[in-house]
């Protein structure tokens, strides 16, 4: 795809909706237990009304438009939108609190920020503050001032012209340093690798999408949302994952995409059967890594392989086991449990020594990947996103991984020590910067080990100010007050001193070596 073609997400989505607008699209649980219906019609609809009410405020090309509200087709409406107003998209977690939103709001300089109506009050202080000219709320019940708004402009749009280099989201990835980045995507990104999903897995007519993960990162509304729209396929759409009402959808639908936790939930329910899963075609797994015992129970109830896949906020999919034969790799098409499979169509990837020289087959280094697929750089940070590529154009993810004689690709941890907890992302420093700040505490370290359900959680070992003696619970306490839960380590402990080389670097590896049986029971 040229960085000159004039392309729209939105308008390559709506070209692939079915020629019968009234059909259904989106089957939405309600929390009484019934379902609400959307048609095709209603996302094109619902979609136009939120655009033109976008520009209606006459806002500079490419504003950004900052949302942090919970999982509805309304809020899925809210994406298409401005994608159809030419606008960058900007999802924020539903757990973030005010000093992260404060960070997000103030670095981004949003134009529009739209919240839950009970975060409006701290939300819009922050907005203003920072600048923003309009805040809307926007609830889970197809409530909210956006919607108020919006009902009273046309339902027709003509999509904005954008170029496939032009920015279409921004999703925060927090640094190792405490500091997050906001990595840029582009209609082409977007659009390219959805493309390339669609043809790699196999995506075909009828196809149905159990769609219940967050909208707020690439997996979900990504990955997911873009797979369906693309094929034309409907959703069976669950604002919260609840694994009996996943397993009772199955009958009716062919696809899931889950992280580990909600295949390792659904494997605790007896109701998990091959009756049960007899319509299904595809289960993915992605986000964090998928355990083998995992990986071989969902074999023996299901008689499905999980497919497993790679990926990160800044490339969105990378790599993926094979659907079907895969003829770049001879004809192989297994799905091999432990690994995330070939780089997909049209990406290149690399694994590097410590000296940026190409390893062999089996051995273990840095890995690089390159493609049309891979991010514009980090959001007003040209010096960080000139660091995280090579000099030949290579983006370094950070993950370290290998690539067997078979050309399939291992992930074996990440060079910086990131926690993947239930599918998110928590970097050590972030929390370790918060921990340090409390009272009685000199120092801290936040190690990751592994959890039967969320595949890996944070504990922390932090050092005790000479005199002081902190309460480990009410270090956990204060730290749930300043952010999302799942930053949040499981566990605390106080220690006489942190191990250190003689570098005086501490030895993260011991304490994980020291605590990763803490959950094992």
């Amino acid at each position: 795809m040229s960085t000159t073609e004039s392309i729209n997400l939105y308008s390559a989505l709506r070209a692939a909706f079915p020629l019968d607008l009234d059909g259904t699209a989106i089957e939405a649980a309600t929390p009484a237990g019934g379902w609400l219906h959307y048609t095709w019609r209603d996302l094109e609809r619902g979609s136009a009304r939120i655009a033109n009410l976008l520009a209606s405020l006459e806002l500079p090309a490419g504003s950004r438009i900052a949302v942090q509200v919970e999982k509805s087709v309304e809020a899925l409406m809210l994406y298409l939108a401005t994608l159809r107003a030419g606008h960058v998209y900007l999802p924020l977690n539903t757990a973030y609190q005010s000093g992260e939103i404060e960070y997000f709001v103030g670095n981004a300089e949003p134009a529009v920020v739209v919240c839950t109506p009970v975060n409006f009050g701290w939300v819009s202080r922050i907005a203003f503050a920072a600048g923003t000219q309009q805040v809307y709320t926007l609830d889970d019940e197809r409530g909210g001032s956006l919607l108020e708004r919006a009902v009273h402009f046309s339902d027709e749009h003509e999509p904005a012209a954008r170029g496939a280099d032009d920015l279409a989201a921004i999703l925060y990835t927090s640094g190792t340093t405490g500091r997050s980045k906001g990595a840029m995507l582009t209609h082409g990104n977007l659009l390219t690798n959805a493309r390339v999903l669609q043809d790699y897995w196999g995506w075909r007519p009828g196809d149905v999408l159990i769609h219940a993960l967050p909208i707020f990162h690439v997996h979900g509304l990504f990955v997911a949302s873009h797979g369906a729209l693309l094929n034309g396929s409907k959703m069976i759409w669950f604002a919260k994952f609840d694994p009996r009402a996943v397993i009772d959808a199955m009958p009716r639908a062919s696809v899931f995409m889950g992280v580990p936790t909600l295949y390792v939930r659904m494997l605790a329910d007896a109701r998990l059967t091959r009756e049960a899963a007899a319509q299904m075609r595809l289960f993915i797994s992605g986000s964090a890594p998928l355990l083998i015992e995992t990986f071989r129970q969902w074999q023996e109830r299901t008689g499905h392989t999980i497919l497993e896949r790679y990926g990160m906020s800044e490339t969105i999919m990378l790599t993926s086991n094979p659907y079907g034969p895969d003829a770049r790799h001879g004809g192989q098409h297994e799905r091999r449990g432990g690994t995330v499979g070939f780089p997909l169509p049209g990406v290149g990837l690399r694994v590097m020594d410590d000296g940026g020289s190409p390893l062999a087959a089996g051995e273990t280094g840095h890995i690089q990947v390159r493609g049309p697929n891979v991010f514009k750089g980090y959001w007003r940070m040209p010096e960080k996103t000139a660091e995280e590529f090579t000099a030949d154009g290579w983006f370094r993810t950070g993950d370290v991984g290998l690539v067997d004689a078979r050309g399939y690709v291992t992930i074996v941890g990440r060079s910086k020590d990131l926690i993947i907890s239930g599918g998110y992302n928590v970097y050590p420093a972030e929390v370790e910067a918060a921990i340090n700040e409390l009272p009685g505490v000199a120092e801290s370290a936040v190690v990751g080990v592994p959890h039967p359900d969320f595949g890996e959680v944070g504990v922390a070992v932090l050092v005790a100010r000479a005199g002081a003696q902190p309460d480990p619970q009410a270090i956990l306490a204060a730290l749930k007050s300043q952010m999302a839960n799942y930053k949040v380590p499981k566990q605390c402990f106080i220690a006489g001193e942190l191990p250190r080389n003689t570098m005086g670097k501490v030895q993260k590896n011991l304490l994980r070596e020291q605590h990763k049986a803490l959950f094992a029971g």
